[in-house]
């Protein structure tokens, strides 16, 4: 089993920065696992975020790419997400996945685990 529990989220106004925490537990956890960052809007589909392999590559959706950094420190089992230049479009719920394969895929259904989320507001 792997256990994830994300963190950071908050309110912030348009143009600026948040960092999204996610800590992983569990004796089913691995650092060649891919994981990646997905959100959800209220009434629309979870779409994913920023993604990162078992070996460390990224990729990220459009609507991000060159705003939002992901990371992971194996050495603390935890993954992150710096989202700067914030707009209001970026509100959601946050979820971290964890998914066990070591590429990543951009596709909800191939992650094994998930965490609660966390909520991110941007006012404009």
């Amino acid at each position: 089993q792997v256990h994830l529990v994300e963190s950071g989220g908050g309110s912030a106004q348009a143009g600026g920065s948040l960092r999204l925490s996610c800590a992983a537990s569990g004796n089913g956890y691995s650092s060649r696992h891919s994981m990646g960052w997905f959100r959800q809007a209220p009434g629309k589909e979870r779409l994913g975020v920023a993604f990162i392999d078992g070996g460390g590559i990224t990729g990220y959706a459009d609507s991000v790419k060159g705003r939002f950094t992901i990371s992971r420190d194996n050495a603390k089992n935890s993954l992150y997400l710096e989202m700067n230049s914030l707009n209001p479009e970026d509100t959601a719920m946050y979820y971290c996945a964890a998914r066990v394969g070591y590429d990543y895929s951009r596709h909800p259904s191939a992650y094994h685990y998930w965490g609660q989320g966390t909520q991110v507001t941007v006012s404009s």
